[in-house]
């Protein structure tokens, strides 16, 4: 974030204002130069002599500066970061009483910081005096040069010289000497931008992990056939998340997937719309191969609905808006109804025209949840993915939020990490994974005759679940059970 912000408002002062005193320096330097040449060009060549040692003393100065302004710049991007940091998880740093501990994480990143800028300034500071001492050298060297030929014959190399001329040529020194420091000055103090630029290009050079294959077609409207073909995957070389999963999802379908953390089930979900691209085998839609369509018009056809919901410092209308840029407000307010939002959004102060806080602050977990899936009911999507929320929402909610996604998966191709007993009951097809791979495949009742690995997950937490009535159907919460761990996302 400090890329976007620090660099870029420090690259933007810096060419504003010094652009324009260094185009105004140089053109005063040529002008005096030019004078000095025509009037005496012996006397204008020891006039300048100084001048490439000027030029080395601003080349070591301003690469000095540059490799320290290039430290302030990664310091600060550390303190934004902790103070980012500290504010986003506030609660937290006051639950666990780590206040004391921050201010002092803080202070340290910020020494760091105040240290890297004085020497920076100190480099920035030094180079105007050491170029000042050279200009009074400049004019020694003119005045003793100058001097000895007025008390000799008055020539030199040939040429006359008088009082005037000597004059005239300190005169022209002193004036000489002013450019040179501030356009010395100016470019030492430059290396900031110098610095600031290389982060932001650096990150301008990274490449999208994702990319359209060349020639990628757009998809077509798509029915809602998944098909996933001996699929591989991995985050790291060497390190197999999907180990050659394969499965069919036909249109309407509702797949529930299942399995302890770890296993590989959010992973199955991003390789769908392309957010990871596999290490071996195919992710096929309707026939075709993920990879070779453009991503745009993949995403836009598929709806995504996760536990932690993002939503905007904007209305309420804005946020679910988002799901459908170009919807009007009636369907905004229809895909509000239809998730049973629209309660709840009705006795907010403004309705749909509330201005939330940020991520959303101010609503509850189930709240924002149902917002999420107004947001992908109104995208209208052939495919839908889905991280059931487990927590953080009352009985009440809990309903609501479960009447409202059977409201959302009718007629969808579906893809469910379930953590509800109802919805794994209602699945076309549970897919159940451990270490990367489908172990077992069926619905509900087919895999508890089995009596295998998901029917030990079921005995240690949807069995306890129904013992206690607490499923969707009578909307009442479950306590922690042993297992319920087993069913977080991987």
């Amino acid at each position: 974030m400090s890329r976007i912000t620090n660099d870029s408002e420090t690259i933007q002062q810096a060419f504003s204002f010094a652009l324009v005193n260094v185009l105004s320096g140089l053109l005063l330097l040529f002008g005096i130069a030019f004078n000095m040449i025509r009037l005496n060009p012996p006397l204008a060549l020891v006039s300048l002599a100084v001048v490439p040692i000027m030029v080395v003393a601003t080349l070591w100065f301003s690469g000095q500066a540059r490799r320290a302004f290039r430290r302030t710049r990664l310091e600060m991007g550390s303190v934004n970061a902790e103070l980012q940091e500290s504010i986003a998880a506030v609660r937290e740093v006051q639950a666990f009483n780590r206040a004391d501990e921050n201010i002092e994480n803080f202070r340290a990143v910020n020494a760091a910081n105040r240290d890297a800028n004085i020497r920076a300034v100190a480099f920035t500071s030094a180079l105007a005096p050491s170029l000042e001492a050279l200009g009074y050298l400049a004019l020694a060297i003119v005045a003793a040069v100058g001097g000895f030929a007025l008390l000799g014959d008055q020539s030199l190399m040939g040429t006359t010289i008088s009082l005037g001329l000597v004059i005239t040529f300190l005169t022209y020194v002193q004036r000489f000497n002013q450019p040179i420091q501030q356009i010395a000055v100016l470019w030492t103090n430059l290396q900031s931008a110098v610095a600031g630029g290389e982060r932001i290009f650096n990150l301008l050079d990274v490449e999208p992990a994702i990319l359209d294959m060349p020639g990628a077609r757009e998809m077509p409207s798509i029915q809602g056939a998944v098909e996933f073909q001996n699929v591989s995957a991995a985050y790291k070389v060497g390190v197999p998340v999907l180990d050659r999963v394969s499965f069919t999802a036909q249109p309407g379908q509702t797949i529930a997937i299942v399995g302890p953390t770890g296993a590989g089930k959010t992973t199955i979900i991003n390789l769908i719309p392309r957010f990871y691209d596999v290490t071996g085998g195919t992710v096929m839609i309707d026939g075709l191969d993920v990879r070779y369509v453009t991503s745009e018009s993949l995403r836009r056809q598929i709806g995504i609905v996760l536990q932690d919901t993002f939503l905007f410092s904007t209305t309420v209308m804005e946020n679910i808006r988002f799901g459908r840029l170009d919807a009007s407000d009636e369907e905004v307010i229809a895909a509000a109804k239809l998730a049973y939002a629209d309660a709840f959004i009705d006795r907010l102060a403004d309705g749909y025209q509330t201005v939330l806080g940020e991520r959303g602050s101010g609503l509850s977990q189930g709240q924002r949840q149902l917002l999420a899936i107004a947001r992908a009911a109104l995208a209208d999507p052939r495919i839908l993915i889905l991280d059931e929320a487990t927590s953080s929402v009352d009985t009440r909610t809990e309903r609501q939020i479960q009447k409202a996604l059977e409201r959302l998966l009718a007629g969808r191709t579906s893809f469910v990490i379930a953590h509800r007993l109802s919805t794994i009951r209602n699945a076309s097809q549970v897919l159940v994974l451990d270490k990367g791979q489908i172990i077992e495949r069926g619905t509900h009742s087919e895999l508890l005759a089995r009596k295998g690995f998901y029917y030990d997950l079921y005995m240690s937490q949807f069995r306890r679940e129904e013992q206690l009535g607490l499923s969707s159907d009578d909307g009442r919460r479950s306590p922690h059970v042993p297992g319920a761990a087993q069913f977080a996302s991987s």
